[in-house]
């Protein structure tokens, strides 16, 4: 992809507060119309990453590229209000004395007022809300508020939209209806965006491309699916989704050997030949089985509705999970039989924890 194809490109940048490296030598490409998401745990430094590319912030080191323009680097730092990127705030920030329709219109002034007039009217319809335009934000729901918010944002056209935490002061049930929204609306709208997140499932359901972060570093900037299948280091793998640890011996290329029995398949990483290993296993990995000589004690249960996740504890000691049809409703401390189902092997060396520190 030639470098003019990239809405927004991070080269290397690093903040500082003081002698705390908050954001270091970080670096990402976002492809035009495309969706990212930094992801991670509190104070990783995505939403100051975030605040860099806003331009609230001055970088220590790096660069950021605006549709192939430096907009931030050395001796140089556009200020925020001429780059052309939008922002979704984590509490909207509308203004309480303008009704929707005038929030919109805010950020038009350099249009003419038939301009006004049809891009207000085409972001209303955007996000249905063309009956609720003269209502003032406190008259609009929390999720009708979001979607004000957003189509603000978006109606001037920027480059680049900055989403920071947009759904954190939302139920989760409207949480989850309107991540499937905003994504269909900036994909509508072909608009290149970058969110911010501590939601995984935020994250899945909207992103492109997810960048999960952990001090300062984005540790793999990739899809969903691969950040769940193929994660690169231990860190990865415990951070995204749910699973669980066990210990392994490599038996050679494509086995390796843990206390359920030996799982063959495809290595992410090369490891030789005897290595001792810890071997994810995802709750689907472990299947429930009647007939099934293995069997596994109920240490805990989670009930959701058409599964239910067991903690199981191995004779060992050694805890894993498992998700099961909830028709298969076992009491705490009972025995069932399981047999393990997985085809592909997420292993890393013994004590070898990279990118958790």
């Amino acid at each position: 992809m030639q470098n003019d194809d990239y809405m927004l490109e991070l080269k290397t940048i690093s903040q500082r507060y003081g002698d705390t490296t908050v954001v270091r030598e970080m670096s990402l490409q976002l492809a035009r119309g495309n969706i990212g998401c930094l992801l991670g745990p509190s104070g990783c430094g995505k939403t100051t990453a975030l605040r860099c590319i806003a331009g609230f912030e001055s970088l220590q080191s790096g660069e950021i590229l605006l549709a192939g323009n430096v907009i931030a680097g050395r001796n140089k730092h556009v200020p925020a209000e001429k780059r052309q990127i939008g922002m979704v705030f984590q509490d909207y920030a509308l203004f309480p004395h303008l009704t929707a329709m005038q929030n919109i219109e805010f950020g038009l002034r350099n249009y003419t007022s038939a301009e006004r007039k049809s891009r207000v009217a085409e972001m209303l319809e955007l996000v249905n809300l063309e009956s609720f335009a003269h209502l003032y934000p406190h008259e609009l729901s929390g999720g009708q508020q979001q979607r004000v918010a957003l189509v603000r944002a978006l109606a001037p056209r920027p480059k680049l939209l900055l989403l920071d935490e947009p759904f954190s002061n939302l139920d989760v049930s409207l949480r989850e209806r309107l991540c499937l929204d905003v994504r269909s609306i900036l994909k509508q709208e072909n608009t290149t965006a970058i969110m911010v997140t501590h939601d995984q499932n935020e994250a899945f359901m909207i992103a492109d491309y997810i960048g999960v972060m952990n001090h300062g570093l984005i540790q793999q900037w990739d899809t969903a699916y691969n950040l769940y299948h193929k994660p690169v280091n231990h860190f990865i793998a415990d951070f995204i989704g749910e699973g669980v640890f066990l210990p392994g011996k490599v038996l050679n290329e494509r086995c390796v050997e843990i206390e359920l029995g030996v799982i063959e398949g495809e290595f992410d990483a090369q490891i030789d030949s005897g290595a001792e290993v810890d071997v994810l296993l995802r709750p689907d990995d472990i299947i429930h089985d009647d007939d099934s000589p293995l069997q596994a004690t109920i240490s805990d249960k989670a009930f959701r509705g058409a599964q239910i996740l067991y903690t199981l504890k191995l004779p060992s000691g050694a805890e894993m999970l498992s998700l099961v049809p909830s028709h298969h409703n076992h009491a705490i401390g009972e025995s069932i039989g399981i047999c393990l189902a997985a085809d592909h092997i997420i292993a890393y060396q013994k004590n070898s924890r990279v990118g958790s520190g």
